[in-house]
């Protein structure tokens, strides 16, 4: 009687299952890293796997689908997952922006005041000093 050689068999198998799957994870993640569009096809072609062998995976087949659907709606600038901003953070950015702007306007009209000053007392002075125009008043 042979003997039962099967449990080795079944260790392969999942050996293999464990190789193939992690080569599908990182190509997803090199993809998206990237900035590359983010399909079954292109991650098949990556990873070295078959597309029906990722339909067949559902935590793979949703997570590319969701990158995929990301990446549709940001045709513009296809920015990683991990790098895209948040609300909130889009948030700050936009208060902090808002405060430059009062600031700078503050300082902008203090400096057209401290000119208008300025312009003012020189030409107090050049008035005071200068002397009066031929042809003003007075005969030749």
């Amino acid at each position: 009687m042979r003997a039962d050689n099967s449990q080795y068999i079944v260790e392969a198998a999942r050996r293999r299952s464990e190789y193939t799957r992690a080569k599908a994870v990182r190509a997803l993640r090199s993809l998206d890293a990237a900035g590359e569009p983010v399909t079954f096809e292109t991650v098949a072609k990556r990873a070295g796997v078959s597309r029906s062998w990722l339909y067949a995976q559902r935590d793979l087949r949703a997570e590319i689908e969701r990158l995929r659907a990301a990446h549709c709606r940001e045709r513009r600038s296809p920015v990683p997952a991990r790098q895209r901003t948040s609300d909130a953070s889009l948030l700050r950015r936009l208060e902090a922006a808002n405060a430059r702007i009062r600031r700078l306007t503050e300082e902008n009209q203090q400096l057209r005041e401290q000119l208008a000053r300025a312009l003012g007392e020189h030409r107090a002075v050049t008035t005071r000093t200068s002397p009066p125009r031929a042809g003003a008043g007075s005969a030749p």
